[in-house]
């Protein structure tokens, strides 16, 4: 199949051997829940990865070194930064990296965000609020908040509903995309985007993102099949402008994730700014 447009993927992991040799598997979650292929989840090489990319006409993707709770609790691992600079590194053209954010680390977790910023050159940072349960308006992400301003770098942040990733260490579902409201009054200054969609909770998720400038959805990891109607609608309307395109790979395939929006008959112009300049205009491509 060929793309006109070549995307922008603003939520991929990186799912290398090297990367899940350190993390727990969760079969239960990505395979069976998740219908992730077998191929895919025992792990995807950076040249696969950009094979698979080309087929679904995607240029570029962002790779989170994410932070998926705590250090040193068995159910939880953290993507080192430098894994993700080594990626971006040997495929500058392909890849940017995006720094995961513990919000429990205080001010060491600044300072590592920052240094993956100055150093590694990473373009944005990255969050799982469920995961540590504190919610997005907590204060202790207020300084990595400030320090994402002082960065002029954009902030993703899981909003809606959290899944059982691990049998024995369920999340609560912490972060509410109104919670965002309150860090966007606090911070006008400050990008964030809102992940997954805000599923179940969309209506409030596009509310926040109406009601603020710097407030933006990422239509990742919900197949745009069973996309609501409101949110195909804001999209395809005064919503245009806001939303960034995404798979949370390999939760989402490209080439099918890329196809299914495509049948959802978008304006033109609508279709390129969802794929492609949404992201780049924000991530300041």
């Amino acid at each position: 199949m060929t793309f006109e447009i070549l995307a922008i993927d603003a939520v991929v992991n990186i799912w290398t051997a090297e990367a899940l040799a350190n993390r727990p598997a969760r079969k239960s979650f990505y395979v069976d829940k998740m219908r992730v292929g077998q191929g895919t989840f025992e792990g995807v090489s950076l040249e696969e990865m950009i094979a698979r990319m080309d087929a679904a006409g995607i240029e570029r993707s962002f790779l989170i070194a994410a932070k998926v709770g705590v250090k040193h609790h068995p159910a939880c691992y953290q993507v080192p930064y430098a894994m993700v600079a080594d990626a971006v590194q040997k495929y500058p053209s392909r890849f940017s990296g995006l720094a995961g954010v513990d919000p429990t680390e205080g001010m060491a977790g600044v300072r590592e965000l920052e240094r993956a910023v100055r150093e590694y050159g990473f373009i944005g940072a990255h969050t799982y609020p469920h995961w540590f349960e504190i919610a997005p308006d907590h204060a202790k992400y207020y300084p990595f908040y400030a320090k994402c301003v002082e960065l002029d770098i954009p902030i993703q942040l899981q909003v809606g509903q959290s899944m059982v990733y691990d049998a024995t260490y369920p999340r609560r579902s912490v972060g509410r995309p109104i919670s965002l409201d309150s860090v966007a009054c606090d911070f006008p200054e400050l990008k964030l985007v809102g992940i997954h969609v805000g599923i179940p909770w969309t209506d409030e998720m596009i509310a926040v993102a109406w009601k603020h400038a710097n407030v933006y959805i990422g239509c990742d990891a919900h197949r745009p099949t069973y996309w609501p109607e409101s949110f195909v609608r804001y999209i395809n309307s005064f919503g245009q402008d806001k939303v960034l395109f995404g798979t949370d790979f390999p939760v989402l395939p490209f080439e099918q994730t890329r196809a299914d929006i495509d049948a959802l008959g978008l304006k033109p112009q609508i279709l390129r700014k969802l794929l492609r300049d949404n992201a780049a205009r924000i991530y300041r491509f």
